[in-house]
C-alpha cells in the first residue's frame, strides 16, 4: 500500500478540519446548535486535529506498517477507529441524521480500515536496484 498517499490525504483532511475548528469555533457551534463552552471545546478539538495533521505530514516519507513507525500507525488507527465506531453508533441511532454526519462517518470508516490494514500488514520494501 502507498502509505505516503494515505498519510498525505489524512494530513490534509485533518489539517483543514483542524484549521476550520480553530478559527471558526463560534460559527460552527452556532450552525450545529451548540451552546455554552462548546466553542472552546471545538477549538481544542481543532488543535488536536491540526496536531495529528502535522504528525501525519511529517511522517509521510517514513516506512509505515509492521514494526516501522508503529506509534504513528497505532495512533492513527486508534483515532479513526474509535471515532468511526462512535459516529456509526450515532448515525444508526438517529437514522434521519444530517447528511454531513453521514459523510464524516464514511470518511472515518475508510481511514479506519486503511490504517488498520497498514497496522496489521508488513510494508512492501522497494526492491529496485540502486542507480549508480
Amino acid at each position: 500500500m502507498n502509505t505516503k498517499l494515505l498519510m498525505s490525504v489524512s494530513a490534509v483532511v485533518l489539517g483543514v478540519t483542524g484549521l476550520c475548528l480553530s478559527f471558526f469555533p463560534e460559527e460552527i457551534s452556532n450552525h450545529l446548535g451548540m451552546t455554552g463552552a462548546s466553542a472552546i471545546l471545538l477549538q481544542v478539538l481543532g488543535a488536536l486535529y491540526f496536531g495529528f495533521a502535522i504528525l501525519n505530514w511529517t511522517a509521510k516519507a517514513n516506512l509505515i506498517g509492521g514494526i516501522y513507525s508503529k506509534p504513528v500507525a497505532v495512533g492513527n488507527l486508534a483515532h479513526f477507529m474509535i471515532a468511526a465506531l462512535a459516529l456509526i453508533k450515532l448515525t444508526v441511532k438517529d437514522a434521519g441524521s444530517l447528511p454531513y454526519l453521514w459523510v464524516a462517518t464514511l470518511i472515518y470508516v475508510v481511514f479506519a480500515l486503511l490504517f488498520g490494514y497498514v497496522f496489521f500488514t508488513s510494508p512492501a520494501l522497494n526492491n529496485k536496484p540502486a542507480k549508480v
